[in-house]
């Protein structure tokens, strides 16, 4: 079933936005050519991707960590599904850094096959959806949805870009041996983004001295994106965003679903999401102080 809005179509079970890609791009990701140190950062929309971009970038580039480069953090970390067009992926120097939000079914046939890495980056729902809410504001390929209610039902039934939360983090985790992968939850990174930084270098065999780790983890704070203009995507305003509604970069944080969901609908959406995410190993955070 389509969903009652224009800005989405549906390509083999997973919707994407009708502005930035198509079914035969799509269709040809299949045979992409995957190189043994490719690294492909995986998240649902809302969960720490921005972020782990810039940790990825400055985790492989110095220069980006000294600020002698300019270079915006989408051609560093292009999208795979959103292929700009200036970027010939073929033509890009190892290690190739890659994101994407395609479910694990879509991605192409080798990295299925063990070949590049993947780094899965998992995050609450309930702040998954409340920061999808805001974010739907201000991206202009994306409805925007005023009632709070009827955006979260559109999100607990997936019709919403990159479909189902429950299935996008259930297939990556049921399928995980199909692939070589690292999963982080955005929660554990906020409590302690140096520990995870160090564990990202682990998996793809990057080795940085204690002062560059603490490089690393200091310019990937909150207020220091915020203003950084190779990662707050101002540049695009007017082409793909609407900053006059809202920024980029809003709160980060873990429990602010609490500030925008009442009561009966933190109840609707336990209701519908409970029982699957039981049977999932994950350990969600739902405020700073608390565990599942």
């Amino acid at each position: 079933m389509q969903p009652d809005n224009k800005y989405l179509f549906k390509y083999k079970g997973c919707y994407f936005l009708t502005g930035c890609a198509t079914a035969e791009y799509l269709d040809s990701l299949q045979n992409f050519e995957i190189r043994d140190n490719d690294v492909f950062l995986v998240t649902y929309p809302k969960s720490g991707t921005v972020w782990t971009q810039n940790i990825l970038s400055l985790i492989y580039h110095e220069g980006h960590r000294n600020g002698t480069e300019k270079i915006s953090l989408m051609e560093r970390v292009p999208w795979l599904e959103y292929k700009p067009k200036r970027i010939d992926f073929d033509r890009c120097p190892s290690s190739r850094l890659f994101a994407s939000h395609m479910p694990y079914y879509l991605v192409p046939r080798e990295l299925k096959n063990r070949k590049g890495k993947v780094i899965y980056i998992a995050r609450n729902p309930k702040d998954a959806l409340v920061s999808y809410y805001h974010f739907s504001k201000i991206l202009i390929y994306m409805e925007d949805e005023h009632d709070f209610g009827k955006f979260m039902e559109k999100f607990l039934a997936g019709k919403v870009f990159a479909d189902s939360w429950l299935d996008h983090v259930e297939g990556w985790y049921t399928h995980r041996d199909d692939f070589n992968i690292l999963f982080l939850m955005f929660e554990d990174m906020k409590r302690d983004l140096r520990s995870s930084v160090v564990k990202i270098c682990n998996f793809i065999g990057k080795s940085l001295t204690e002062e560059e780790i603490d490089d690393v983890v200091e310019k990937v704070t909150f207020s220091k994106m915020k203003v950084d203009p190779r990662t707050n995507y101002e540049f695009l305003n007017g082409d793909y965003f609407d900053f006059s509604k809202g920024h980029f970069f809003r709160k980060g944080t873990i429990g602010d679903w609490k500030n925008t969901m009442t009561v009966a609908q933190s109840e609707r959406f336990d209701s519908v999401f409970k029982e699957r995410m039981e049977k999932l190993p994950f350990k969600f955070y739902w405020d700073m102080n608390k565990k599942k």
